[in-house]
C-alpha cells in the first residue's frame, strides 16, 4: 500500500518529510513530492499550500501520478464546538465545504452534480485512525510533558464534522454564522473537505485528522502562528507513527 500524506502548512509538514527515508524527489505543478519509507511504511508527502483550490490541485496529482490507495490529511483547525480546546485533536466524520452556496439552483451546501452536501468517512476508517490517536495520546508521555509546560493540558480526542473554506475564521461573529449553518461541525479549516470531493471521485479513501490551533475567535491569528510553530509537525509526526504501526499489525 502507498499512503499518501499532505498537509498545507510547511511547518505541518517539515519533521514527516525529514523522517522519510531512501527519498525519491518529484517536483509537479509547483509542489515537492517526497516518495520513500516513513516507519517502514511506503509513502509520498507533500505541502499541498492554503485553501480549496490548492489542497484540490495537489491530491489529484498525487493520486493520478502516485497512485496512491489511501491519503491522510493532517494538520491544525480552529474549534467551532465549546468542547474543544487548543491541543485537541479531531477526526473528520463529515467534510462540509461551509463556503458552497448555489441556491436557489439547489441545497445550500450541495456540491454540484453530486446531490451531496457533504462526504462521509467510512466507520473503519475513523476507528482505525481514533484508535492510533488514543495509543498517542497514551504512550508519548515526554511530549505530553512538554505540552503541559506549554499550559496545554487534558488533550483529547474527538470525532466529529469538520467544515473547509477558503475563509480564516476568525471572530466570534463568523464562528457563531458557523454554528448557525452547520450546527454539528466541531472545527473549521480551508482544504479538508476540497481533498474528500477529489477522493471521492477517484474513489481514494481519505482520513482528516485535525490539532486544534486557536478558538476561531479575534485571537486565532496569533494562537495558530505560535500553535503551528512550536507543535503542529511534531504532533503530526507522532500520530502518523502509531497508525501506520496500527496498519502495518493487522
Amino acid at each position: 500500500m502507498l499512503l499518501g500524506i499532505m498537509g498545507a502548512m510547511p511547518e505541518e509538514m517539515e519533521k514527516i518529510i525529514s523522517a522519510i527515508e531512501n527519498k525519491e524527489i518529484v517536483e509537479r505543478g509547483g509542489r515537492i513530492y517526497y516518495r520513500g519509507e516513513l516507519f517502514g511504511q511506503d509513502v509520498v508527502a507533500v505541502f499541498s499550500r492554503w485553501g480549496k483550490v490548492a489542497a484540490a490541485t495537489t491530491a489529484t496529482n498525487m493520486i493520478l501520478e502516485f497512485n496512491v490507495d489511501r491519503i491522510i490529511f493532517t494538520g491544525v483547525a480552529g474549534a467551532i464546538s465549546s468542547e474543544l480546546n487548543v491541543g485537541d485533536i479531531v477526526i473528520g466524520e463529515r467534510l462540509y465545504q461551509h463556503d458552497m452556496d448555489a441556491r436557489p439552483l439547489m441545497r445550500r451546501f450541495e456540491i454540484p452534480l453530486t446531490g451531496k452536501t457533504s462526504y462521509e468517512t467510512p466507520q473503519q476508517n475513523v476507528d482505525t485512525m481514533a484508535q492510533a490517536v488514543h495509543n498517542f495520546l497514551k504512550n508519548n508521555r515526554e511530549f505530553r510533558q512538554l505540552l503541559t509546560e506549554q499550559h496545554i493540558s487534558n488533550v483529547k480526542m474527538l470525532t466529529g464534522d469538520i467544515a473547509s473554506g477558503d475563509l480564516f475564521i476568525s471572530s466570534i461573529e463568523m464562528k457563531h454564522a458557523l454554528i448557525k449553518n452547520l450546527p454539528s461541525v466541531v472545527c473549521a479549516e480551508m482544504e479538508g473537505a476540497a481533498v474528500a470531493q477529489v477522493c471521492d471521485d477517484y474513489g481514494v479513501p481519505l482520513i482528516v485528522v485535525r490539532v486544534i490551533s486557536d478558538s476561531a475567535d479575534e485571537e486565532a491569528h496569533i494562537s495558530a502562528i505560535g500553535f503551528v510553530n512550536q507543535h503542529a509537525g511534531d504532533y503530526s509526526l507522532s500520530i502518523l507513527k502509531e497508525y501506520i504501526t496500527l496498519i502495518n499489525s493487522k
